[in-house]
């Protein structure tokens, strides 16, 4: 049984920025206080935890006077930014500079030389924390929409502005700004703007992933049970494929899997760690 691992998986460069960023600062044997998980990935962020780091929310930002505290690569709203200062909190900032473009494009519509009338419309998952950043650079007054059954929010007969949640589906994305495009078209609206806000390195992998899939007998797709990435991945995956198995680590695999197959792809999501994905190439190695 030939095993190969997907090069186009692992950490995208967001993510593996922000987790060298904390890795650096528990070497020094600085305590790091990250405002919420930083990868949506149990076993990497227990490896984490166990070097020190520790995870916060919101509410004990006011017990954290003059301690220091990590933005993860998702982002905060400028409200956040604000409430450190006021606490006199040192703030680490590992948002994925991706992020940061996205977030002062929206900042820049919200504020400078726009209709009043203007609706800054975000195509991702309100409960996103990227989300939550990208709402805060509009003062919180962005249209957050997921498909168009979300449609009823919006006033087609006004100007829109239109962003996605960097890793949302690239696809998707495409299929709702047409639809948007043609609901102005109908009422006469010319005064849409759409801004291609998708990170390249997270919706370039689904053509490359579908082949990837078609070529092997059976996929083995590691990711994390809450990474919204993974499950859009391996959803790809499964497509193409269906001896397409989700697993969290190597515990999960079943040996039964791979009766008289010849070839083994493993992959993973953008928040799945490199070694992780190496560890269960390995182990499958192992039991061919």
């Amino acid at each position: 049984m030939k095993v190969t691992t997907d090069p186009d998986s692992g950490f995208c460069f967001g993510v593996n920025r922000a987790i060298q960023t904390a890795d650096n600062e528990l070497k020094k044997g600085n305590t790091v206080y990250c405002l919420g998980e930083m990868v949506h990935n149990q076993i990497q962020m227990d490896q984490l935890k166990a070097k020190g780091l520790k995870v916060i929310t919101h509410v004990d930002l006011t017990d954290l006077k003059g301690k220091t505290v990590m933005i993860r690569a998702h982002g905060e709203p400028p409200e956040t930014f604000q409430q450190a200062k006021e606490f006199g909190i040192t703030v680490i900032d590992a948002t994925c500079p991706i992020v940061t473009k996205l977030q002062q494009q929206i900042n820049y519509s919200f504020t400078k030389g726009e209709k009043p009338d203007i609706q800054i419309v975000i195509y991702g998952k309100a409960a996103h924390a990227e989300v939550a950043g990208l709402n805060g650079n509009a003062g919180n007054a962005a249209i957050i929409l997921h498909g168009e059954n979300d449609f009823s929010k919006l006033d087609f007969s006004k100007p829109i502005r239109l962003f996605s949640q960097t890793t949302m589906d690239a696809e998707g994305y495409q299929l709702l700004a047409e639809a948007i495009q043609q609901k102005t078209t109908e009422v006469g609206n010319s005064d849409l703007v759409i801004h291609k806000s998708v990170c390249r390195q997270v919706s370039g992998r689904a053509p490359a992933l579908r082949k990837f899939a078609s070529d092997h007998d059976v996929i083995i797709f590691v990711a994390g049970n809450n990474s919204a990435n993974g499950e859009y991945l391996f959803g790809i995956c499964k497509s193409k494929n269906e001896k397409s198995y989700f697993v969290a680590d190597i515990k999960d695999i079943d040996s039964q899997w791979f009766k008289d197959i010849k070839s083994v792809g493993v992959s993973g999501a953008t928040s799945t760690p490199g070694w992780l994905i190496d560890q269960v190439a390995d182990y499958l190695k192992k039991i061919s």
